[in-house]
């Protein structure tokens, strides 16, 4: 059986998978790494880590599955907003500075709401703010003057993996598109945005389509994977886009929800769906399919903030956060009027605020640490219904919802999914959506699929929740109050 392996190289972990052409799993492999935070706001990953990480899951999936002459692609998905300073010796002169650094942050409060930040915006795509490599660029220049001056080229993470195997500096279009840096509808590097950065395009790698392919890996690296010669690697896209592709949601009206660490929702489009309020992303897929919508820094880190700093947990043995999430399948929906604004760690959509911060509301004595938790969960879950609002209000309504991450394993918050944005909530049976959206488009790339529509036959729903309209009542009380709180409290945080 032909399989395709699918790469998806985030910042707390690399994961690589073996899938066949009917859309069987056949192995995976998954490596984890620490991110670097010395200093507030810091948020960083050694690139050898990164580069490592990638190289030894290829290596072990590609051996377990056996027959290298079924292998007929190595496809890649990677996170967006790094950024990483290379010298003309092309060796790292920093560590990859990720999504989640925040230290530009002064830099994307000043720039948003100013003229040229909403010319940057409706150009690129993506809202100004701490994230971008833009914004991280403009803060280096002044923080960091010496090694800023010294760069041969600003690259990200999956462009240092992509140099290191081919000698290349390339960008796929969606990447860049995530970068603040690169216009969405011309497909080049964007001029005034660069101006602002204080760069020029020469110092940044050329963009190619998310369908590009090499097939010349360095020596090197084919002996350390244990490669065939001339095996094709598909540049393939960002793990957001990819991440709607591999849960099937690409057609429209199809809502797709992730939730791990953080959270995003997304939509499909056919073109850039711009925003007058600035509250959603619109990154490139392909050269005709765009996706659209927010990502939420908070999802289950913040459960896992709270469980870990006020809930009593066992001393023998490391708890797993699913126990705590049962604990909660007791309390009604809305927590007795307990009401969580999730931004521990400040925010991206839909207020794109570094600086928010969490609010707890309404607390009674009849309040336990139960009642809390089921709050915190309740308010991840109202955010992202914010930013579903932002989505559809942007670009059409959704008539359902596609579920992926680490949440799906539980049941009672794939309900809560339902019961809040009152549609059905469908999950599939995918091992990791970016890397089977990394997979799916490789196979695109390479020809053995003639359109991406041919995923929906690869990935079936294994389950399907449908929303009940007595908690959706619950909830909606609460999120009437909720929608206002960042509004009324943004000038004390």
């Amino acid at each position: 059986m032909k399989y395709i392996i699918g790469v998806d190289i985030g910042t707390s972990g690399t994961k690589a998978i073996a899938f066949t052409i009917d859309g069987t799993v056949l192995y995976s492999s998954h490596i984890s790494y620490e991110t670097i935070s010395l200093h507030q706001g810091e948020n960083e990953i050694d690139p050898e880590v990164l580069l490592d990480a990638t190289v030894k899951t290829i290596a072990r999936v590609f051996e377990k599955t056996g027959s290298k002459k079924s292998c007929v692609g190595i496809s890649f998905s990677c996170a967006m907003h790094s950024l990483l300073v290379i010298d003309k010796n092309t060796k790292p002169l920093t560590n990859v500075i990720t999504w989640a650094d925040l230290r530009s942050k002064d830099y994307a409060k000043k720039l948003r709401d100013t003229p040229e930040g909403e010319k940057i915006y409706w150009h690129t795509g993506t809202p100004v703010h701490a994230m971008t490599p833009l914004c991280k660029l403009m803060w280096m220049k002044d923080h960091q003057p010496k090694i800023f001056h010294k760069a041969h080229k600003f690259i990200s993470i999956k462009e240092y993996i992509w140099f290191r195997f081919f000698e290349k500096f390339q960008v796929d279009y969606s990447i860049a598109s995530g970068t603040g840096l690169f216009d969405i509808r011309l497909f080049k590097w964007y001029k005034d945005a660069l101006e602002m950065a204080g760069i020029t395009e020469d110092i940044l790698s050329t963009p190619v389509t998310t369908l590009h392919i090499e097939t010349n890996l360095v020596k090197k690296y084919q002996n350390k994977m244990n490669l065939p010669d001339g095996l094709p690697f598909v540049i393939g896209g960002s793990d957001g886009v990819l991440a709607n592709l591999g849960s099937g949601a690409i057609e429209p009206g199809e809502l797709a929800l992730t939730i791990g660490t953080s959270g995003a929702v997304r939509m499909t489009s056919p073109s850039p769906q711009h925003d007058a309020k600035k509250r959603i992303f619109n990154y490139i897929l392909t050269e005709n399919l765009y996706v659209s919508g927010g990502p939420a820094n908070n999802g289950g880190n913040v459960i896992k903030w709270y469980v870990d700093n006020f809930m009593k947990k066992s001393k023998s043995r490391k708890d797993d956060l699913s126990k705590y999430l049962k604990e909660v399948a007791d309390i009604p929906p809305g927590s007795n009027g307990l009401i969580f604004l999730p931004y521990v760690f400040g925010e991206r959509a839909p207020v794109w605020d570094a600086d928010a911060k969490g609010v707890f509301l309404r607390i009674q004595s009849n309040h336990t640490a139960q009642h809390f938790l089921r709050a915190v969960m309740e308010g991840v879950n109202l955010s992202l219904y914010e930013i579903g609002l932002s989505v559809e209000e942007t670009i059409g309504p959704a008539k359902e919802i596609y579920a992926s991450g680490g949440f799906i394993q539980s049941k009672l918050w794939l309900q809560m999914i339902a019961d809040i944005f009152n549609k059905k909530v469908r999950v599939m049976n995918v091992a990791d959506a970016s890397a089977i959206g990394a997979a799916a488009l490789g196979l695109l790339a390479l020809g053995n699929i003639s359109n991406l529509e041919q995923i929906k036959k690869m990935i079936k729903v294994t389950h399907t929740y449908n929303p009940n309209k007595k908690n959706r009542t619950a909830y909606m009380k609460n999120y009437s109050t909720f929608s206002q709180l960042y509004g009324i409290l943004k000038g004390y945080m």
